[in-house]
């Protein structure tokens, strides 16, 4: 229905691309240059992407499907006097859908108040520099893989709190402190019918929801950089929302070299998770909870044209071995992106951070310093047969389908048109489907499935 409209509109952008690409690189033009006095800063972002997926994998679904969706953030800032700064950010994701397509408020949230705060910064603090932020807002912690503000995905994860930075200076550079407390935001509307129009509801919170972080991070001569968190979650069921009940507490550590060229570079995250929880909103029955999770990275970047680095990855995430006990081992991802590491989320988001285990390759491509490229592959088992694949739905209890899913490849490529004003992106993912999904008796699509989406990003 949509892929014809879309079609047409990028036939009309690639001649228009053809003509710009024949001027050379122009400088940013933004609103604060333009119109803004000293002291007010504006910026607004738009972007519009089509996706299509050929066949729908979640449990007890199937058939294609094909969305547009669309994000428009509008972002103002005030500087006042002593340090303090005051600012917001709309909102505005919503979608144009069929009813086949199985919306839900990481793709649809129209017209909301994403961040309202206040900003303190002070330098020359116990030797560093200060920044405390205190209101609705968006974290971006460590690696983002616990708690992030969303790129890729259409809805951006947002909290009412207060986020305490300390960073270093002088002799204490590269040393970082920080620690937060918030209320996440349940974001509205969330019935089928409600998503597909697009109704304005508004984001709530409550303090029936909380989360809170404590994060250090330091360089280190010989390793590169190193981090220590701890992240506590903390939530109950409310009169009108049933929940897991998950009292949790996820400690962990990251030590990372970030890529440059001609070198070697690595990561490695490790975190566990120990509390209590329900196994789902409607399974009240409250569990002990254990689980963990471990990513690793090593990379090199090669010093020759199109500076190519290749890379090997690794990621596992438990499951619950045994649904019919009295401990849950699935791990939680609390608030985290996904993107960077398993590809396309939106319609598509069939790798999740829980129940995994998933070896692969990482191929990136800089052609121009204005394109970029990359291909992934990654080999996808359960590490647990018993308990559900991501966050699809599809489940054996019994173990008898088997652990391996199947492997993905995803490949993108984004062409920076106008740097800081207008950029294009795309990109496909093949997934191949492996015995799970063939056997699993609540599969939707037992086949392949191909994904594939198309962007444009606006920034003034």
């Amino acid at each position: 229905m949509y892929l014809r409209s879309f079609i047409r509109l990028h036939i009309v952008l690639a001649c228009k691309i053809i003509i710009l690409a024949s001027f050379p690189l122009q400088a940013q033009w933004s609103l604060n240059d333009a119109l803004m006095p000293q002291g007010f800063s504006l910026q607004i972002d738009h972007r519009t992407r089509y996706e299509f997926m050929d066949n729908e994998f979640r449990a007890n679904q199937s058939g294609q499907t094909d969305v547009i969706v669309f994000r428009t953030l509008v972002n103002g800032r005030i500087q006042l006097p002593a340090g303090f700064t005051v600012g917001a950010e709309l909102q505005d994701s919503r979608t144009a859908a069929d009813h086949n397509a199985l919306l839900n408020t990481t793709i649809v949230n129209p017209t909301e108040l994403l961040r309202a705060y206040l900003e303190f910064h002070r330098p020359d603090v116990l030797r560093g520099n200060i920044m405390a932020q205190a209101g609705r807002m968006t974290l971006d912690v460590g690696s983002r893989r616990f708690v992030a503000r969303n790129r890729f995905r259409n809805t951006i994860n947002s909290f009412t709190g207060i986020d305490i930075n300390w960073h270093g200076s002088k002799k204490l550079a590269g040393m970082h402190l920080r620690g937060f407390w918030a209320l996440p935001v349940v974001r509205l509307p969330d019935t089928a019918d409600q998503l597909f129009h697009n109704n304005i509801v508004f984001d709530e919170e409550s303090f029936d929801l909380q989360l809170w972080g404590i994060f250090a991070a330091n360089n280190f001569a010989k390793f590169g950089r190193g981090e220590l968190f701890i992240f506590g979650l903390h939530e109950q069921d409310t009169s009108n929302r049933l929940t897991q009940n998950r009292q949790l507490f996820t400690p962990g550590f990251r030590l990372f070299r970030t890529p440059a060229s001609a070198s070697i570079d690595y990561e490695f995250e490790s975190a566990f998770q120990m509390g209590q929880s329900h196994i789902s909103p409607v399974a009240p029955r409250t569990l002990d909870h254990f689980a963990h999770f471990h990513h690793l990275t090593a990379g090199y970047t090669f010093s020759t044209a199109w500076t190519p680095r290749i890379a090997v990855l690794y990621d596992f995430a438990s499951g619950d071995n045994n649904p019919d006990d009295g401990n849950n081992g699935r791990f939680d991802t609390l608030y985290s992106a996904r993107r960077f590491d398993f590809g396309p989320t939106g319609i598509y988001g069939a790798l999740a951070r829980t129940n995994m285990h998933a070896p692969g390759m990482r191929l990136n491509l800089k052609p121009h310093n204005r394109l970029t490229a990359s291909m992934d592959y990654r080999a996808l088992w359960l590490a647990s047969s018993r308990d559900a694949w991501g966050f699809t739905g599809v489940r054996d209890p019994d173990g008898r389908s088997g652990s391996f899913v199947g492997s993905q490849l995803d490949a993108q490529i984004q062409w920076q048109l106008l740097p800081g004003n207008l950029a294009i992106e795309a990109g496909y993912t093949h997934l191949f489907s492996g015995k799970f999904i063939h056997n699993a008796p609540n599969a939707g699509h037992r086949g392949d499935i191909n994904y594939f989406y198309t962007q444009v990003t606006i920034n003034f």
